[in-house]
């Protein structure tokens, strides 16, 4: 296992940048490069900043540095049948630490698992005055006040370097078994079922069970699905689906679960139950963000966008200036991502 701690060479590059002006690009693998708008200035390779610094199975936390590759990480989880709850995405076999919880996506599993704000109990962060903080802990409590530490989670690196992450585990589930439906013949009664992830594409309605094998064993048998391939979740959630290779804008849209179907032209996939779906379509980005915040949601456009469009969901302005204090307070040198989010940031 490769390891390597380059906290003081990333210490003497953050005041150097600021000494100088010159803004920096933070990037691990660069796996997540296409999402949100880009980046100007000189990129600081984190990559080499590696290794797990501590993991006790008992305790369900494990700390690694922030470049290392999320998959040494699962390795180690599943050598003792724990995982990450939330399914992070990869995109690349080389997928970091640091840009799981920079860019906050979670997979198929995140309804009933949690998100990645969820399970971040602590980080140390390089801020923008080149100082390392030590925001949170290894262990879940409550604290007064906000958990500072989750903030850096979806925040795309505009608010400071990761150094190290503390994420809490869970057991893997003793047994879990993949089942298709007809759209039209939806099962019923799913709240009563120890469903895991979800996903509705081409007519056809995926459901993942997991928990204790007796209970997945009844569930099977109430339900009376076809077995389907577990590997559709993989491929849901690193985006290897047919579904996902298009040049079309494609949309992560944020919606109530009960939400009615969007009618929208374009192609259309819903997962967790229907609070997520993905959109590919051309259609102008007002018209699309209009029908989602009728229906109560948001939309984010997550790829194939272009250098002037608004990525995220503008911001109100209340919003937006809450957005630059916190941004002002841990990087007042505006050193880090600039604009990765939005212009203003």
């Amino acid at each position: 296992m490769f390891e390597s701690d380059l906290t003081e060479q990333l210490v003497e590059r953050v005041r150097a940048a600021i000494s100088d002006a010159t803004p920096l690009c933070i990037s691990g693998c660069g796996s997540k490069a296409f999402y949100g708008r880009a980046c100007a200035g000189e990129t600081l390779d984190i990559s080499g900043h590696r290794g797990i610094v501590a993991y006790e199975p008992t305790e369900l936390v494990i700390t690694a540095r922030a470049g290392t590759p999320l998959a040494e990480i699962e390795a180690a989880l599943a050598a003792n049948n724990q995982m990450l709850p939330f399914e992070p995405p990869h995109f690349s076999e080389l997928t970091t630490l640091g840009g799981m919880v920079a860019a906050g996506l979670s997979g198929p599993r995140r309804p009933w698992g949690g998100s990645v704000r969820d399970a971040v109990l602590g980080v140390k962060l390089l801020n923008g005055c080149g100082e390392v903080l030590r925001l949170g802990g290894q262990v879940m409590k409550n604290v007064a006040g906000y958990d500072v530490s989750r903030l850096m989670v979806g925040a795309l690196g505009t608010l400071g370097v990761l150094l190290e992450v503390s994420v809490k585990v869970l057991p893997r589930p003793a047994c879990e078994r993949t089942l298709v439906f007809d759209s039209s013949t939806k099962p019923s009664r799913l709240s009563e079922m120890p469903v895991s992830a979800s996903l509705e594409l081409d007519g056809r309605l995926y459901l993942r069970l997991s928990a204790s094998t007796r209970c997945v064993e009844m569930a099977v048998e109430s339900l009376a699905g076809e077995a389907a391939d577990p590997a559709i979740w993989t491929a849901a959630r690193d985006q290897t689906l047919p579904f996902f290779q298009t040049a079309l804008p494609l949309w992560r849209i944020s919606l109530p679960p009960a939400a009615p179907a969007l009618n929208l032209l374009g192609n259309e996939m819903i997962e967790w139950a229907g609070a997520k779906r993905w959109l590919a379509s051309d259609l102008p980005a007002k018209t699309i963000r209009q029908r989602v915040g009728a229906l109560g949601g948001h939309a984010t456009l997550f790829r194939n966008h272009t250098a002037t469009d608004s990525v995220f969901q503008p911001l109100p302005a209340a919003m937006l200036a809450l957005h630059q204090r916190i941004k002002h307070a841990l990087d007042p040198h505006a050193v880090f991502n600039r604009g990765r989010l939005y212009p203003e940031l």
